[in-house]
């Protein structure tokens, strides 16, 4: 059992707040609501699995396209598992990304490069790095959990039509590769519409964009497509998605480390 942080602590106490996010006394307090109320909006789905392809473009415009399955099993006390495996191009293909993310403490991260022919335990001083060279950083990867960060209202804005939340979060992990993120939640399904991540010298570094969210199952949302621009490079990477699949029974066994070599 972890270890009750002085964070968990007070995400317990404020499950004890039933009234309306609006009816929150404080900027922290309403922040920390509204990611409860994003959190508890995308529950139960226990598993999922969907195919992208990932473009790659740099400041001159060349992009560069690969594709990826991912898969997702949902974890009643912590974080949910994640992995993600590479089909082509050449290079790439057999590459296998695996995180179990937890609520509290370092999320465990491994790297299967079939090049090297080993698997990589990614050290959680190296999570801000960038995943097989795209502007997602492995700590991107990861599910948002609520424990992980501090938070704090700001606004309300209206983003591609959506009337949403502006809610800082701060990473909780000191050797998070980010200062802040600023998000926009909107209002009426808690999907993540936008994030701008600042890195640790306090300067804008990236933005995400959610685009074309469907329901799915039993009224879970999905982006068909994400973006990640690097404001401070230029370069940009889009995961466009299809094929998403709720509730395949996938169990803990698909999501072991040891099994990395031999994933198809």
């Amino acid at each position: 059992m972890k270890t009750l942080t002085s964070l968990t602590a007070l995400f317990i106490a404020s499950l004890a707040f039933a009234g309306p996010i609006e009816d929150a006394q404080t900027p922290e307090k309403k922040g920390l609501a509204i990611a409860i109320a994003a959190d508890k909006a995308d529950e139960g789905w226990e598993d999922w699995s969907a195919d992208a392809e990932m473009t790659l473009k740099n400041r001159h415009g060349q992009s560069s396209s690969r594709r990826m399955r991912m898969q997702a099993l949902e974890q009643s006390d912590d974080g949910d598992k994640r992995l993600i495996v590479f089909d082509s191009p050449r290079d790439v293909k057999g590459t296998a990304f695996l995180v179990f993310t937890h609520k509290t403490g370092n999320d465990d991260q491994w790297l299967y490069l079939p090049a090297l022919k080993r698997v990589k335990r990614i050290a959680s001083n190296n999570k801000s790095g960038p995943f097989v060279g795209s502007e997602f950083a492995y700590e991107d990867l990861s599910s948002q959990e609520v424990e992980k960060y501090k938070y704090k209202y700001v606004d309300e804005e209206t983003v591609a039509g959506l009337s949403c939340y502006v809610v800082e979060r701060y990473p909780v992990d000191r050797k998070s590769g980010y200062t802040k993120h600023v998000a926009w939640i909107d209002k009426q399904e808690f999907r993540n519409i936008k994030t701008e991540y600042y890195d640790r010298k306090g300067s804008k570094l990236k933005t995400f964009t959610g685009l074309d969210y469907k329901a799915y199952g039993e009224n879970y949302w999905r982006a068909d497509r994400f973006e990640m621009v690097n404001h401070q490079t230029g370069k940009s990477t889009t995961l466009t998605w299809k094929g998403y699949k709720f509730t395949r029974g996938l169990r803990e066994s698909n999501f072991n480390s040891a099994r990395l070599k031999n994933v198809r």
